[in-house]
């Protein structure tokens, strides 16, 4: 049975930003004499910093102090940089297009600002696909709790338990869950070693997808 609506996460599912926004963390780690491995920052995707912070984890390993306000800015030259030429991820405009081909709504839920993913969405040309787009700011608190879903399916107009939620992360997928969503997973490449056990599919790619979800 089709959703009521398809419910998409944004970093690493429609744009490939997770491994811009990684590298440029790693990179800042480096230049102060340290590894971060990726299975220990995959920690802290799909959410902030509440729940593993790579800024307190570096204090701790050089036990030095940051200006992190000025490092945050570097960093955001570092990865905007990167992505200049980033487009959707394969296969993602054919969903969304085939998806509002049968006229199920469709909505961005992302832990990201509005000023990220709005600017995203319209530079890529993407906004037109999706009835609401829920951000962080948009309710009390981000994944890995629920709240930007249920704020997603207020809006809609639906019931929870009808939407399908496509994520990547595994905080995203615990939000999804405790929200009473649907949830397929499609990994990247710096979530896939991720434990996606709760989710109701793994699937390897958009086309895929699409196909198990419509057939076509």
């Amino acid at each position: 049975m089709l959703p009521a609506a398809v419910l998409f996460d944004f970093d690493g599912i429609l744009v490939d930003t997770e491994w811009a926004i990684y590298q440029a963390w790693l990179r800042t780690f480096q230049r102060h004499g340290h590894d971060l491995p990726l299975p220990l920052y995959t920690r802290c995707i799909g959410s902030d910093f509440d729940a593993w912070s790579p800024k307190a984890h570096l204090e701790v390993l050089t036990k030095l102090g940051f200006d992190w306000v000025e490092m945050d800015a570097a960093r955001q030259v570092e990865i905007r940089a990167e992505l200049e030429e980033e487009g959707p991820i394969h296969g993602v405009l054919e969903l969304l297009a085939a998806i509002k081909a049968r006229g199920i709504p469709q909505a961005v839920v992302s832990s990201s600002s509005h000023g990220w993913v709005d600017g995203w969405l319209e530079k890529l040309g993407l906004r037109e696909f999706f009835t609401v787009v829920i951000c962080r700011g948009d309710a009390p608190r981000i994944k890995p709790a629920p709240d930007l879903f249920l704020a997603a399916a207020e809006r809609l107009a639906l019931a929870p338990g009808d939407c399908l939620v496509i994520e990547d992360s595994y905080n995203g997928l615990l939000a999804a869950h405790e929200a009473g969503m649907r949830t397929w997973i499609v990994p990247n490449r710096v979530t896939a070693g991720l434990d996606f056990s709760l989710a109701e599919k793994v699937v390897g790619n958009f086309e895929k997808l699409r196909e198990e979800l419509l057939g076509s």
